[in-house]
């Protein structure tokens, strides 16, 4: 009679087990596809730069220097490639991470809402796990910090 318990509780195990894998399994397809990118790039080649000292004058860690992230844009004719770049990657004394942006002569950066959402939010939305940008204008010896939250507000028709 024990030999039939005992082979009953073998099978309830047996059952309990493929429940807990397949759970399991079914979570991890289901997963969000944000969590499966890779997470931000630290290159630990870190070149010197006046923006550095300005930097941790500030506060921040400098923990990742220049980083080219390659972009393939696939059309109908034929796939088109791009670049963008990130100038370092600090934290804050809280571990909060950042990307830093520097200013550039060529590529001036309005300060408007439109100007930011073009030319930051790329960063923002590829790598949602840090805190926000900084942008550094070396020429105001100046460091502006970004963030981005979503809002509330629905837009129907022209903004007057």
């Amino acid at each position: 009679m024990n030999e039939r318990y005992d082979g009953l509780l073998m099978v309830m195990i047996g059952v309990v087990a493929i429940l807990l894998l397949s759970w399991r399994l079914n979570r991890w397809l289901m997963s969000p596809a944000s969590s499966q990118l890779p997470g931000v790039p630290i290159n630990e080649s870190i070149q010197d730069h006046p923006a550095i000292e300005l930097m941790e004058q500030e506060g921040f860690e400098v923990i990742g220097g220049k980083v080219k992230i390659n972009l393939t844009f696939d059309t109908d004719e034929l796939p088109l490639y791009s670049r963008l770049f990130i100038d370092y990657v600090v934290t804050d004394g809280r571990g909060d991470l950042y990307l830093v942006k520097l200013s550039r002569e060529r590529k001036h950066l309005d300060w408007t809402g439109s100007g930011i959402r073009d030319r930051l939010m790329p960063f923002m939305l590829m790598y949602p796990e840090c805190a926000g940008m900084l942008y550094i204008d070396m020429n105001e010896n100046v460091i502006r910090r970004v963030t981005m939250d979503w809002s509330d507000e629905e837009w129907i028709g022209n903004d007057e």
